[in-house]
């Protein structure tokens, strides 16, 4: 697995931090072990895959939709991230 330069250098979790573990996780079937490493994993899934299909067949509100689900991907990283710094006693 990659190591993540903010984490080696600074000490400090990233925003990304546990995506990979995430996926893996994911990959392997074990779903709720992916979800408390990295909240975000399920719905980026499902963002790519809006993409991608709405690339293919251009829905009619696929432009919509997919603003929606990144920011909703987007609010839950900065939740989960502003709880793990808050958890772990940074601030």
């Amino acid at each position: 697995m990659l190591t993540c330069p903010s984490k080696k250098f600074l000490h400090i979790d990233c925003p990304g931090c546990g995506l990979q573990r995430s996926v893996i996780a994911m990959l392997k079937g074990d779903a709720i072990e992916s979800f408390y490493l990295y909240p975000a994993t399920v719905p980026l899934f499902l963002t790519i895959i809006l993409l991608l299909l709405h690339l293919k067949c251009n829905f009619k509100y696929g432009a919509v939709a997919l603003k929606s689900m990144y920011i909703f991907s987007a609010v839950i990283i900065f939740s989960f991230y502003t709880y793990k710094l808050v958890t772990l006693k940074f601030f």
